[in-house]
């Protein structure tokens, strides 16, 4: 159950609809994330992500951890979440100026979470 409540937490977001630019290469999304927290805040979720391809924070009161890469213009991770495997998966990543990310898994086709830059 902790896992599909993450999943969603990290696939679905309730946004406004203001404009996002496409993130298309590592080193702009390093720019944007360095020395970042990514947050999404009704799940509790805070995540790292540092230019030497890990992952770490929390979601929900646990840990979580993982690896990424940048890979043919989509970030590419894969984590997990107190014990439970977070599928490997290449998304979309947007950004609406430097205050919010926006992640849309399988490379842009499927579901959206925009993450507050903090």
């Amino acid at each position: 159950m902790r896992a599909i409540v993450l999943a969603a937490g990290l696939a679905f977001s309730t946004e406004a609809a203001a404009a996002f630019d496409r993130v298309e290469d590592r080193e702009r999304f390093i720019d944007l994330v360095a020395d970042k927290q990514l947050r999404l805040g009704f799940f509790g979720v805070r995540l790292r992500v540092d230019a030497e391809g890990t992952i770490e924070g929390s979601a929900l009161g646990s840990d979580v951890t993982g690896t990424w890469a940048w890979r043919d213009g989509y970030f590419c991770r894969e984590m997990d979440w107190s014990g439970t495997p977070i599928p490997y998966n290449c998304q979309l990543v947007e950004q609406q100026g430097g205050e919010r990310i926006r992640f849309t898994v399988d490379r842009g086709d499927g579901r959206q979470a925009t993450f507050s830059l903090r």
